[in-house]
């Protein structure tokens, strides 16, 4: 009773600081549910309630379905770990002959050299179930980053391609494979690759504005399932990561041989001085505990999953925005099944003064701010980038008012900052306030004569 005590007063109170529509979680201890529930809306601007059966676009959470799939087909003798790409898509191809060299293992560990996607085309999206092998053919046009093996580098480009092997080798399409061989038997019925769902099970993707906005773009394109297109709930993700703590077992089921997680979760690929990659997981640690994780974001959500193995721990976020805490939220979670005290998650001090601008206006704003400020157990983190960031996020909105009044409070409160007045007068210049800009521009360079962005900035105001 205590864990879901504790973790209903953390999502809340993140939820709340953090301006965030609706956040899924659960965690996984000794082999059973310990928690699983859901808090917010669905949609910002229409509600419904986020449960623990609310699917959620999970993005890369998706790679270790790819990676587990691929090992499915090594355990019958179809794939070989180490055998090239190409003999298994004969027609893929790059502009760069090293590509002929890249091997299944390569893919799966981030060391193909292989790019990363840079338009997943939301915006266009494509469901028939030829995508997957137009994308695979549709990449002639690119050069590999360095030599098939020699460093990490993401690439959600080569997992869609490895979802193109899964179809070929196994003749099914990927997402039919996928569902047949790993979802049903886990008891993931509602989960999917593809946008065929109950809608009133489905969380809306959200953007930053001064409260959530549903993105008008919803991220889903089947030439990148194999990356990206996972939908699942809180529920049945708990149930594949308790498959894979079990090594491959749930609930009388068997995915995968107990061996292949040698393979899966033994550091391949250096990625940096804390952290290593497995076949699509990456291997780290927390408090001295191995952890198996993978993370997710794409446009209007985020994601994560970390398993503790030897502990018997998994613990899962989802939440259908874009910003706020991610990995911070989901580390704060397992610092709390395992029975210790997280740091606090403390929301930069912009979130409520972003919401208080929408809700009552700028003037009000202003003494939200000090008041909050004045409090002495604030939640909430101070410091000059939040509002300068605040300030800036106004002026791409058009709202040049109220970005003068945030800029303004900047000043009051650092005014040894060069920094905040160089932005007021930033927005003095676009609403045409060509005195004020001056007397700032100025301001700023007596605090710091080096900054040549207000030297340059003088210069053309005087010429005007």
């Amino acid at each position: 009773m205590e864990l879901a005590e504790d973790l209903d007063k953390l999502i809340s109170e993140t939820i709340e600081s953090f301006n965030l529509p609706g956040v899924a979680v659960g965690v996984v201890r000794r082999n059973s549910v310990a928690y699983a529930k859901g808090f917010g809306v669905l949609n910002a601007d229409t509600g419904g309630e986020v449960t623990e059966h609310t699917l959620f676009h999970m993005a890369s959470v998706a790679k270790p379905f790819v990676a587990t799939a691929i090992m499915q087909l090594v355990e019958q003798g179809k794939i070989d770990l180490d055998e090239r790409v190409k003999t298994y898509l004969p027609y893929f191809t790059l502009a760069d002959e090293r590509y002929r060299e890249i091997t299944i293992r390569q893919m799966l560990s981030h060391s193909s050299g292989m790019p990363d996607v840079q338009d997943y085309g939301w915006d266009h999206p494509e469901y028939d179930e030829g995508a997957l092998e137009r994308y695979a053919r549709s990449l002639t046009d690119q050069s590999l980053l360095f030599d098939p093996g020699q460093n990490f580098r993401y690439s959600n480009m080569a997992f869609n391609v490895l979802g193109d092997v899964i179809c070929k080798v196994s003749g099914q399409p990927f997402s039919d494979y996928v569902k047949a061989h790993i979802l049903n038997p886990l008891g993931m019925r509602n989960s999917t690759f593809l946008f065929e769902m109950p809608p009133e099970l489905v969380a809306s993707p959200h953007i930053q504005g001064l409260t959530p906005v549903v993105s008008p773009i919803y991220p889903y394109h089947r030439a990148h399932g194999p990356s990206s297109t996972l939908h699942s709930n809180v529920l049945e993700t708990c149930n594949w990561a308790m498959a894979n703590l079990n090594r491959g077992e749930y609930g009388g089921s068997r995915i995968l041989q107990s061996g292949s997680y040698d393979v899966l979760w033994k550091p391949h690929t250096r990625v940096n001085e804390t952290a290593s990659a497995g076949l699509s997981w990456l291997i780290r640690e927390h408090k001295g505990h191995r952890a198996v994780v993978h993370a997710g974001g794409d446009l209007g959500f985020g994601s994560m999953l970390i398993l503790l193995p030897e502990l018997s721990i998994a613990v899962v976020m989802m939440k259908n925005a874009d910003f706020g805490p991610g990995e911070e939220l989901a580390h704060a979670v397992l610092d709390y099944a395992l029975g210790d005290e997280p740091e606090p998650l403390r929301a930069p001090v912009m979130y409520p003064i972003a919401k208080t601008i929408a809700e009552e206006g700028i003037e009000k704003s202003v003494e939200r701010y000090y008041e909050l400020r004045g409090e002495e157990s604030c939640t909430y983190a101070f410091d000059e980038s939040h509002l300068s960031t605040l300030g800036y996020f106004l002026l791409s909105l058009g709202k040049v008012r109220e970005a003068k009044e945030i800029f303004r409070l900047n000043m009051e409160v650092y005014p040894d900052s060069s920094n905040v007045y160089d932005s007021y007068a930033e927005a003095c210049t676009i609403s045409g306030d060509r005195r004020d800009a001056i007397v700032n521009y100025k301001k700023s360079l007596e605090l710091d004569p080096g900054n040549q962005n207000a030297v340059e900035k003088l210069k053309m105001l005087r010429e005007q």
